[in-house]
């Protein structure tokens, strides 16, 4: 099972010296997946979770292909309704073939009321216009890619979600999760594959809550979230680190301390 990390690539921390810290960091640590998140029109909603500077997914995921070498780069997740998808495909695609194919396309349905009005997107029509984005994007995605495939995780926690994953996509990329919800989703609408992606909050003592999310607790809780989701069967755990407040990306040493953290448990148990 391969480990990634969600970088912040916004916030008033966040610059390119930072986003090349970040990602020598992540590849340093050995993980093999570095992933961004996506907004276009940084509205009153989204920017109380994911204030200005935004900087744009597929343009940074450039620019970071030519400071690593082995990291794979994705995108977690891609809003689909925001952009035409034969302009995603082709996005996608230059991007697969100009960082050595080491991309990866998430992609989700979105959430921001106030996003999609300002782009001119029906917010209630999302649904519907992802399932077709995603008809189109699939094809467009063999048209262009002249043998040089792009992975497409489809994300969300919904039925609706793990149904177009099955459909369309080459993994379900379920976020924030507990592990008994995930039993229960994957017995009821089994996915040919998983990547999931968890919230990495490591704690001095254990966290008892029922509803504890994976990747919250102790070192040996965390270590014991990320065996049983192998167990499970996920071929690639997604780890973020941030927790929501902004000021962290100003501070990103408690989150690298984490990761060095799994890394070096990791490495130990290889």
């Amino acid at each position: 099972m391969e480990l990634g990390v969600n970088v912040p690539n916004f916030g008033p921390g966040t610059d390119p010296g930072m986003l090349r810290e970040w990602a020598r960091t992540v590849e340093g640590l050995g993980f093999e997946l570095l992933m961004l998140s996506d907004h276009v029109a940084v509205t009153p909603d989204v920017a109380e979770k994911y204030p200005e500077p935004f900087y744009e997914p597929f343009t940074t995921l450039s620019w970071l292909a030519g400071i690593t070498g082995t990291v794979r780069l994705g995108t977690t997740v891609l809003v689909l309704p925001y952009r035409h998808p034969l302009l995603v495909a082709r996005m996608a695609t230059n991007l697969q073939q100009l960082s050595g194919g080491r991309l990866v396309l998430g992609v989700g349905v979105g959430w921001a009321r106030q996003e999609f009005e300002a782009l001119g997107v029906p917010f209630t029509a999302r649904g519907r216009l992802t399932d077709e984005h995603l008809a189109a994007l699939r094809e467009a995605l063999r048209t262009e890619s002249g043998g040089t495939s792009v992975p497409l995780w489809v994300g969300g926690n919904s039925d609706a979600a793990i149904r177009r994953a099955i459909g369309y996509g080459d993994a379900w990329h379920p976020l924030r999760i507990t592990l008994p919800w995930l039993r229960s989703a994957l017995a009821g609408h089994p996915p040919q594959a998983f990547a999931p992606r968890i919230s990495l909050r490591v704690t001095d003592a254990p966290v008892d809550d029922p509803e504890r999310l994976a990747g919250h607790g102790t070192i040996e809780q965390v270590l014991d979230d990320l065996d049983q989701l192998r167990r499970l069967g996920a071929g690639t755990v997604l780890l973020d680190p941030y927790h929501g407040d902004p000021e962290e990306t100003r501070r990103p040493e408690p989150a690298w301390q984490a990761l060095a953290a799994v890394a070096a448990h990791r490495k130990a148990s290889s």
